[in-house]
Formats: C-alpha cells, structure tokens, sequence
C-alpha cells in the first residue's frame, strides 16, 4: 500500500459519519402533527381555541342560560361585529401601532347609514357608500401622518377619533334615528339559523386571514411589521404597507359600524364607544405582538366570540356593568401575561428559591 492510499484510508476511518440529511440530501420528513400544526395553527389561535371552549363549557355548568337559544341569538350578532372590528385592529397591531380612532369610525358610520337615509329605504345604498367613503378618508389620515410625518400612532389615532366625533355630533346633534327596514332585514335575517352579520363577518375573517397567510403581499405586509429597517433593506415598500394597514382597519370598522346600525334598531350616536377596549383585548388575546409582526385575524375573531359568551356569562350572573368592564379589562391582562411573560424563567426562579429552614 503506498503512501496516498494509505493516508486516504485514514482520512476516510476519521471523517465523522454524515447526518441523515447529508446523506439523503434533503431533511427528514416531517410528521404529520407538525406539518398540520406549521399550516394551520399558530401559538394564538390554538390557546385562544381552546379558551373558548373552556369558556363554554364552564358556561354550560354554571349557567346554561347564557347558552340558551335566546341567549346565544342575541349575543352572536355583537361577537360578529366584534370580530370584524377585532381583524381591523390586528393589523393596525401587526405595524407596531394601536388604533384609537374604533369608536369614531364606528360611530360615524352608523350615524351616517341611519341619519341621512331617515327610514327611506331607497337612500341606504348611496347612505352606505358616502359612510365607506369617510372611513376611507380617516384612515387614510391616520396612515399618512403616522407612516409619512413618523407621529405616534396612538396620538394620531386620538386626534383622528376627536375629528370624527366632532362630525357624528355637527350631523347628529346627539339624537338616534331608527335605521331602515332594509338594513335591519339584511343584517338581522336567518340562514340555517345564524343572522347573515355572522356570515358576513365569516367571509371577512376567512379573505383576511387567507391574504395574510397564503398571498405574497400578506407575507410581505407581515415581514415590514416585524422588522421595518430590514424589510426596507430588502426593498420594500414600508411606508405604503403601514398606510394601508390603517385604510383597511378603518374599511373593517365601517363595515362593523353598518352591521351595529342593522343590529340595533334604534342606535345612539355614540354606539361605537364600547368597542375599543375589546378589539384591543381581542387583539392581544389572540396572540399578536403589541410591537408588530406576525398576527391571526382569524385568532382575533374567536377572541371576539371569546369575550362576547365572557360578557353574556357575567351579565348572567346578574353583575353590573361597571364588574363587567373589570372582567375584560382581566381578561386582557391575562392575555397579556400568557403572551409576554417568560414563564419557563419564573418555575426557574421558584425552583431556585430556597426552601426555609425550620426553626430550632
């Protein structure tokens, strides 16, 4: 054996074995479980799932009522219009910003499809498109001033919500007008037993969440929320994905505010101030980052039904609204703290501590 093939020998004797993937050229195959879960399921979607579920069977122990057939169809038309307004947050949420401006929007949305068509059936459509026009128009000043001038959206959004509360009372004076029977029919009618505003805010979960997910510009609109400096470094467009995270948020709380106006036969120009609070709560129960990035509408809706069966359940028990609040605001604490808190520190931290010693 001369000396090349004898050094290639034990080159060869002290290579280390190659991993599986070297070998095969391609990583092992993944399970089932994890290729369902990486498709379908996020860290959110999948607590906030089953939240819900035990929600409702807790509700279902303690107090059925809030389950009856009455009950549930009185609270789903509100959750669907939570959910709407909870996929609108989520992505202003997803570019790092909070919108202010929901109850505004809302408001002047229902005042607009209630007041200026005054029960004529015949002036809804042009009611409706003169209503979707302002919101176009607010959020396209919260977008600008917040992606081109770099205010803080928090200011911007409460400046715009001032704005828009200044025109609900210039229109309405502060008096309700009864929508129309037309809006009430298209909102509040049945298909197989749900009112169509459920379908309709399915319809708007299921498109949303699929642009977010499983179209190129979702990925993209998600890649500038996590990180803004880098996806402008890659050349894209930053400013234009946070302008239109705000134009259509404030579409999606238009379109809540025309379902509420059909829900409520007689609603108040300031219908939409309840609404804040929990598409923020819906928002963080759901999973997505308060700093930006990656987000579910779909897990902000069935955070939206989450908290409307927890609002039916406390108002069951017979609390007042002012505990009710207390229980939402809890409930976004919570979510809070599932999301944010290192807990895999904390059992650490209590496995560290010592245990005391016993006194002599």
């Amino acid at each position: 054996m001369n000396d090349t093939t004898r050094s290639s020998v034990v080159v060869a004797q002290s290579a280390p074995a190659p991993a599986p993937e070297e070998t095969t050229g391609r990583p092992p195959r993944p399970s089932l479980w994890q290729r369902t879960t990486a498709r379908t399921a996020s860290r959110g979607l999948v607590t906030i799932l089953v939240a819900t579920v035990l929600l409702f069977l807790v509700s279902l122990v303690l107090q059925p009522e809030s389950l009856g057939r009455s009950s549930l169809q009185g609270m789903l038309p509100f959750a669907a219009v939570l959910a709407v307004v909870a996929i609108g947050q989520t992505l202003v949420v997803q570019q790092a910003g909070i919108d202010l401006s929901v109850p505004g929007t809302v408001s002047l949305s229902v005042i607009i499809v209630t007041h200026f068509p005054a029960g004529d059936n015949g002036k809804l459509l042009p009611a409706v498109l003169l209503a979707f026009g302002a919101a176009l128009a607010a959020g396209l000043l919260n977008g600008l001033v917040v992606s081109r001038l770099g205010m803080s959206a928090i200011v911007t959004s409460l400046g715009t919500n001032a704005l828009l509360y200044a025109v609900v009372l210039g229109i309405s004076g502060g008096s309700p007008v009864t929508t129309t029977s037309a809006l009430h029919s298209l909102v509040t009618g049945r298909f197989l037993g749900l009112p169509y505003a459920v379908y309709i805010a399915l319809v708007l979960v299921a498109v949303t969440g699929f642009a977010m997910k499983r179209t190129v510009p979702g990925r993209r609109f998600e890649a500038v929320g996590d990180n803004p400096e880098a996806a402008g470094l890659a050349g894209l467009r930053v400013r234009r994905h946070q302008l239109a995270a705000y134009v259509w948020a404030s579409l999606l709380y238009c379109t809540a505010g025309i379902l509420l106006a059909g829900i409520v036969t007689t609603p108040g120009a300031f219908q939409g101030d309840t609404l804040l609070l929990p598409s923020v709560a819906a928002v963080v129960l759901g999973g997505t980052s308060l700093l930006g990035g990656k987000g579910s509408p779909v897990a902000s809706a069935v955070a939206a039904l989450f908290l409307s069966q927890l609002d039916q359940f406390v108002l069951t028990l017979g609390v007042s609204a002012a505990t009710n609040n207390i229980v939402q605001a809890l409930a976004l604490a919570a979510g809070v703290a599932v999301y944010t808190v290192n807990w895999a520190a904390v059992r650490g931290w209590f496995r560290r501590v010592p245990a005391p010693r016993p006194q002599q």
